[in-house]
């Protein structure tokens, strides 16, 4: 078949997926140009909503009402209502998710509270040994601060890790670099047999396929919302805490913010009950609104639906690579399985960082990660079939 014929029967395919696409009317919700962008597991395009919502919180909530929007415009209890809003999006009942400070935070806050939660005797702290480093900072760090032994692990090793002296265990569900997933459940399930504590980060789930967090009865996790969850740069985290394990939750953080009298302003902390526990300081709350402004176009979309688009924008995706791209080229390291693959797709290219800069100067949108990874992340709620047929069109004349 010439080449013409293959972009052609591509085209048709991708202009027929995208006609039978059942999320394509969200599409609409976003700021969203000529561009392919591809590089939403980084950060989320702008929802059409956030600008109106954002100047009226400036405008109204803080130039007119100022202090008083602390409970008339609802600013006090923003972190747990959005927390609720998030909630079905990671398979968990409402009141065990709050948002507030940075993903970070959030992952020093479960560990050493994991920890404390194991109890004493338990001597070892495992981290994924493939994490991205922010995490493994903070788990070495914890595990000073404990007196506990930090022991890098990969997923897979998990299981044979895990012992009698484990108190806790930091995974990630799917890997930033290369997109594989995790399991999620059996390695919960293992975690939970040796007697440990689970702590997952969501970062690169959240928003793209579904988690089960209480299913699967994970203990902690944490999350960022800039990514799929199109909260914007730097918008905040979020914590998410089992519904009884609650009342043992031990933040290594307490503020006043999570004080059962906040405004009691007494010297001794006394912890207010729920997921309130994981709050601390005033929250950001010109951030926080813009994320939950952001969350509206999650009303009436399924995350099952959103799961089933992405495993065919990256199925797809890779069978236009292998037509465009030349033999030899391009190694995949993103698992063909869909069990396995989260919702990006990872290529090794020896000149990556080049065909990247080229890609973007062309209107193709992904990202670099050192020394040889282009990563191109797939949101469903706004990538489409056509988007993906270009993308790897563009890719294939540039690695030409």
């Amino acid at each position: 078949m010439s080449e013409f014929a293959v972009r052609a029967e591509k085209a048709a395919k991708a202009e027929k997926l995208d006609a039978g696409d059942e999320l394509a009317g969200v599409r609409g919700q976003f700021v969203l140009d000529e561009v392919v962008y591809l590089d939403g597991n980084s950060l989320g395009a702008l929802p059409s909503a956030v600008p109106g919502r954002v100047e009226d919180v400036v405008r109204r909530q803080w130039g007119e009402l100022r202090i008083r929007s602390w409970d008339e415009s609802g600013w006090w209890t923003a972190p747990e209502r959005i927390g609720d809003r998030i909630a079905p999006l990671v398979g968990a009942a409402a009141g065990q998710i709050v948002v507030g400070d940075s993903t970070s935070v959030n992952v020093f806050k479960a560990l050493v509270a994991a920890v404390r939660m194991a109890g004493e005797g338990r001597d070892e702290i495992l981290v994924d040994a493939t994490t991205f480093p922010t995490d493994g900072y903070i788990a070495e760090s914890a595990a000073r601060m404990t007196g506990r032994t930090l022991r890098p692990v990969t997923p897979a090793q998990v299981p044979d890790a895990l012992s009698g002296r484990t108190a806790a265990v930091l995974l990630n569900h799917v890997d930033y670099r290369t997109g594989r997933l995790h399991d999620l459940p059996a390695l919960t399930a293992a975690v939970h047999a040796a007697g440990a504590v689970s702590v997952w980060d969501l970062c690169h789930s959240a928003g793209a396929l579904p988690v089960g967090l209480d299913e699967y009865g994970v203990d902690l996790a944490v999350g960022c919302t800039y990514k799929y969850l199109n909260g914007g740069p730097g918008s905040p985290a979020y914590l998410y805490v089992r519904g009884d394990l609650q009342d043992r939750f031990d933040s290594p953080l307490p503020g006043w913010n999570s004080h059962v009298e906040p405004f009691g302003m007494r010297s001794d902390f006394t912890p207010a009950d729920g997921a309130l526990r994981g709050r601390v300081g005033t929250p950001d709350i010109l951030s926080m609104l813009a994320l939950e402004a952001a969350l509206e176009v999650w009303d009436g979309v399924s995350i099952e639906a959103v799961r089933a688009k992405s495993l065919a924008l990256t199925d797809f995706f890779l069978e236009c690579v292998a037509a465009y791209a030349p033999d030899g080229r391009v190694e995949s390291l993103t698992p063909v399985a869909h069990g396995e693959r989260g919702s990006q797709v990872a290529l090794r290219c020896a000149d990556a960082g080049d065909v990247m800069k080229r890609l973007i100067e062309r209107g193709v949108v992904g990202d670099f990660r050192h020394p040889d990874v282009l990563r191109f992340g797939f949101t469903p709620l706004y990538v489409g079939f056509a988007d993906v047929e270009r993308a790897a069109r563009v890719l294939g004349e540039v690695l030409r």
